[in-house]
């Protein structure tokens, strides 16, 4: 049993390693040049830069965002677990989750993370 589960795991491994070296091989190469790089309007030359500065600002409150999104896929599971757990262990780990993302909250509106403009 243990030999049939190593073979695989080697076979699975050089097969992957193969596709990766075959695909590196046949891959189209692409050579930057000015032209490609250049923004295309209409075959004009662009009016204004196209790369236009990003805001970091905004940038930090989507990645807040985003965290606190996935807090909040993690906070859903706690109401229906409370049938198959004992009430204590349900009350102190769903206080103590509770309290970890007040204090990140707490310490991102003390940081000024929150504010949009300065």
């Amino acid at each position: 049993m243990i030999i049939i589960i190593t073979i695989s795991g080697l076979l699975t491994i050089i097969i992957s390693l193969a596709v990766m070296f075959i695909s590196s091989v046949l891959a189209k190469k692409t050579y930057a040049d000015r032209e490609k790089n250049s923004p295309f309007e209409c075959g004009f030359d662009p009016k204004g830069s196209a790369r236009l500065p990003f805001s970091l600002r905004f940038f930090l409150i989507a990645v807040i965002f985003l965290i606190f999104d996935v807090e909040i896929t993690l906070l859903l599971p706690i109401a229906p677990i409370m049938s198959v757990c004992s009430i204590d262990s349900w009350i102190f780990t769903s206080t103590f989750f509770l309290i970890i993302l007040l204090l990140g909250l707490y310490h991102e509106w003390n940081q000024g993370a929150l504010e949009w403009s300065e």
